[in-house]
């Protein structure tokens, strides 16, 4: 099974988030997906995909519309993606996507993280060269090799096609991961999937020494607790 899927699927699978976070992270997704396009969930389809996942972790129908109502005015926040690189202890890296309202306060916070345990931000491109961009899809299925020829037909080869047991697990390059999904709800009209994500996965993983690693965790903490940070990908080992 490919690493990248075992990172993201422990990382979902971590049951003691704060609610109030992800509530805003999705909030802030859907508004962006909606300002992007049009603001009409039947319309968008990468909108209408955003929703899909907000209600499958259970964020309540209030926020995902008053999101989506947010992007149909004029004026209030003007969400934006941006993603730090940095260095941690030993050879450890991480990469923090934000979605910020104000850059320069967001910048501030990340930089203030890593200046707490000595530790520096890097320039663009420093470290994401040694990490996979990826779309990750998890779902149980019998119809693996429906699935695999579908996808060629229609011009996708998955990076990797992987079934454990019932669980068909694919990681495709992320512009594809919207067409993946069309060529899968054909065969599985109502599939469930168990990880849907797209992210930054490490090449290689690397260990930490217990001095180093509690550097590390303490970053990790500091960085994760910053309300605009969405998601930190990172290359140290056990760590999800």
């Amino acid at each position: 099974m490919g690493r990248a899927y075992e990172v993201r699927k422990a990382s979902i699978q971590k049951t003691g988030a704060i609610k109030a976070k992800t509530y805003s992270t999705f909030a802030k997704e859907i508004y962006l997906a909606a300002k992007k396009g049009t603001p009409e969930i039947e319309s968008n389809v990468v909108l209408k995909r955003m929703v899909e996942k907000a209600k499958k972790a259970q964020v309540p129908s209030d926020i995902i519309n008053r999101a989506i109502e947010k992007a149909k005015g004029i004026g209030g926040e003007d969400y934006h993606e941006v993603v730090y690189e940095g260095f941690g202890p030993g050879a450890s890296t991480l990469i923090i996507k934000t979605l910020t309202d104000n850059v320069n306060r967001t910048v501030g916070m990340v930089r203030a993280a890593f200046n707490k345990v000595n530790k520096s931000l890097g320039v663009t491109n420093s470290v994401s060269y040694n990490y996979d961009y990826l779309a990750i899809l998890s779902f149980k299925t019998e119809e693996e090799e429906k699935v695999f020829e579908s996808l060629l037909e229609v011009g996708i080869e998955p990076v990797e096609f992987d079934k454990v047991d019932t669980e068909l697990n694919i990681s495709i390059h992320p512009n594809d991961i919207n067409k993946t999904k069309d060529v899968i709800e054909s065969i599985i009209p109502n599939v469930e999937y168990e990880v849907d994500e797209v992210g930054m996965f490490a090449k290689d993983e690397i260990e930490l020494s217990s001095e180093d690693l509690e550097i590390f965790d303490k970053l990790y903490k500091l960085l994760d607790d910053i309300e605009d940070v969405t998601e930190i990908y990172h290359n140290v080992k056990d760590r999800d």
